[in-house]
């Protein structure tokens, strides 16, 4: 009966149940993901669209900002337009090449924000403790560099989990309790040993994230040992107030995820909706909030954001 069972299934096609436990609520669930998403969409949007377009905002702080607005809008594309459909049409339907490029994209992108905030750690670093030399050091043809080697490193890291993914044979259900496919969420449904892609996906955010988190934090150790060296008190609390945003950034960025990470290792007796829940808050929050906090922070992006209002506003009327 169980040999029938499992060959009745079709391991091509698998099928997202969105947050087991509170379909009943899915469409009032769906309201904060949808607004979540416009605001990143719209947010980010402007946000590369002022940077590209405004010479004034040509520095290497802004195009780094550039680069984590396009990530942004890839992470939300990629998850929260399958999140409402599941919500609104029960439309969880997926198939395995579609649900592996969604995890690659969704992996990849988030390794992206990872290494463009070490380097905007780095870009803060250079602006505290080497005025004078800020726009030698961080040209644009070394900006350019470090776009390639980020996008080069998230997607040749994740890519071998493609070949990990498809060596393997599924016979189990194909039933996914999420709103978007990852890595072990789909490889826990195959009958192979799975062994070499935990031991992979681990030791991936152990060289990437984990590495990142900690070289930040050295940034910050320099960052705060030079500030304080500074006599002046207007001038070190100017210093610090450049960092401002992109802490509140790394905070919301990190926070839900070591959050995620350790409710997953120590909170067994949690409901599993919690944790697809915590899970979304890492791919919805940042993206939503991080072109409010440049926005709201950062004078130069304020006064681009305002005039472009006005200017629609006066020719409206």
């Amino acid at each position: 009966m169980t040999a029938l069972n499992r060959t009745a299934v079709n391991h091509m096609v698998f099928y997202l149940l969105g947050i087991p436990g509170l379909e009943a609520q899915h469409r009032w669930i769906s309201i904060p993901f949808f607004i979540s998403y416009v605001i990143a969409l719209l947010g980010n949007s402007l946000l590369i669209c002022i940077i590209l377009t405004k010479r004034s905002l040509q520095e290497p702080m802004y195009l780094f900002l550039c680069m984590l607005a396009a990530a942004d809008v890839v992470l939300s594309t990629c998850t929260v337009p399958q999140a409402l459909a599941v919500f609104w049409f029960r439309a969880g339907e997926i198939s395995l090449d579609r649900c592996i490029t969604q995890l690659f994209f969704i992996h990849s992108t988030f390794i992206s924000e990872s290494g463009i905030l070490l380097v905007m750690a780095f870009d803060r670093y250079i602006a505290i403790c080497y005025p004078l030399r800020y726009t030698t050091i961080l040209t644009h043809a070394l900006i350019g560099k470090i776009g390639v080697f980020i996008f080069l490193r998230s997607y040749g890291t994740i890519f071998p989990i493609i070949f990990l993914l498809k060596r393997l044979n599924f016979c189990q259900n194909n039933i996914i309790p999420h709103t978007f496919c990852e890595h072990i969420g789909l490889a826990k449904y195959a009958c192979n040993d799975i062994r070499v892609n935990i031991w992979y996906g681990l030791s991936i955010l152990m060289l990437t994230v984990v590495l990142d988190v900690v070289l930040i934090f050295v940034s910050y150790v320099l960052i705060l040992h030079a500030v304080f060296h500074i006599p002046s008190q207007d001038a070190r609390h100017k210093a610090l107030n450049t960092c401002g945003s992109h802490v509140c950034i790394i905070i919301l960025f990190y926070g839900p995820g070591i959050f995620t990470t350790l409710t997953q290792r120590f909170g067994r007796h949690i409901p599993p909706h919690v944790h697809i829940l915590l899970a979304n808050v890492c791919i919805l929050v940042p993206p939503m909030m991080n072109p409010i906090i440049y926005g709201i922070k950062t004078k130069q992006i304020q006064e681009q954001v305002v005039h472009i209002l006005f200017e629609k506003q006066k020719s409206l009327w």
